[in-house]
């Protein structure tokens, strides 16, 4: 087994790279993707650097890969931030260098179709970061989320201890980024219920492994960056969240039954599973058949669960999928899962 490691951390001043592993949607939406360059420099004192495939869509995957190698390599940049997702980033994974990566390691932070480098950089022994993208979290209208800006600070800058917290308030609507007036108010919002728990009695600590589920099962499809021994996992913290392609329960029961079916599901002590995002342009669904759309995938979830890793604590709607806010898990890196007193604690 590799040993994983943290990269060192930027600081204020530092020169950062943004690309577009996946998707050149900033070339589509400029207004979230400038809002979110002039907050890396603005809120966070950092000096994004963009590559040639950023602003550019349909570039083939040699030349993402070239851009991924540039960020890595150029020892002016302390770390890498995704412009935001996509869905053949997987197509990139085999052009990747990786001794050239693991001979200069530095954070990266993405989400999404991002799982695909991120579960390649902790194969390559590099603890990445899951979340925050330009686009979407640091492009949100008006301003960010003080939760998910008080995550990405600590995860930029700092290295140690950090506890999560479940959002008092949410959301997973979103609103069109053509139009300038998306830009003038905030998100809408409702309650949170806090997080559920499931065997909660006991304290676990893990290395995370997971990510957006769509995206893993493409991994397990193709039998890429899944550890080839299922031991590899032992103890460690599965994290997993769906997209605002919003697969059917069948589908993540399916999904969650193949892990199992490999050796994989029960190697892990716990799951943190995120809220599920319930609306998308594609289904704008009422908040009725949303609710009812996240129950049905939490009961999907804990069928596979049941039958394949029962003794597994488990950690419902923790707030790091594709909703808001967004908290910034370490991929790799160590989560600790206090079920008696209902915390979670990650390590940046």
């Amino acid at each position: 087994m590799t040993p994983i490691t943290y990269p060192s951390k930027p600081s204020p001043g530092d020169r950062v790279a943004v690309i577009s592993p996946s998707a050149g949607l900033p070339g589509l939406f400029p207004l979230p993707f400038e809002l979110g360059l002039e907050r890396l420099r603005e809120e966070f004192g950092l000096e994004p650097v963009e590559y040639p495939a950023t602003r550019r869509m349909g570039s083939a995957p040699a030349e993402r890969a070239a851009d991924i190698h540039a960020a890595f390599a150029d020892p002016g940049i302390r770390a890498v931030i995704a412009s935001i997702g996509g869905d053949d980033q997987i197509t990139v994974l085999p052009l990747l260098d990786r001794e050239l990566i693991r001979a200069s390691p530095k954070p990266f932070f993405g989400m999404s179709d991002n799982t695909n480098l991120l579960a390649y950089l902790r194969n390559t022994g590099i603890v990445g970061y899951h979340g925050a993208s330009v686009m979407v979290e640091l492009g949100r209208p008006v301003a960010m989320h003080p939760q998910t800006a008080d995550s990405l600070r600590a995860a930029l800058f700092t290295s140690g201890p950090y506890e999560l917290r479940p959002a008092e308030r949410w959301n997973d609507v979103d609103r069109d980024w053509a139009d300038p007036a998306t830009f003038d108010e905030e998100p809408g919002s409702r309650p949170g219920s806090g997080w559920s728990w499931v065997n909660a009695d006991r304290v676990v600590e893990g290395r995370t492994w997971g990510g957006c589920l769509e995206i893993l099962a493409g991994l397990l499809m193709a039998d890429v960056e899944i550890a080839r021994d299922p031991a590899q996992y032992d103890g460690d913290v599965l994290i997993l969240e769906t997209s605002e392609e919003m697969p059917s329960a069948q589908e993540v029961f399916r999904t969650l039954r193949t892990m199992g079916e490999r050796g994989l599901l029960g190697r892990f002590s716990a799951l943190l599973m995120a809220r599920a995002k319930t609306w998308s342009f594609e289904r704008p669904t009422s908040p009725e058949e949303g609710a009812r759309y996240a129950a049905e995938q939490r009961e999907a979830v804990l069928r596979a669960m049941r039958a394949y890793a029962p003794g597994a604590t488990i950690v419902f709607d923790v707030d790091f999928g594709h909703t808001d806010p967004q908290v910034v898990l370490p991929y790799g890196g160590t989560v600790r899962v206090d079920g008696p007193s209902r915390r979670v604690t990650v390590t940046y």
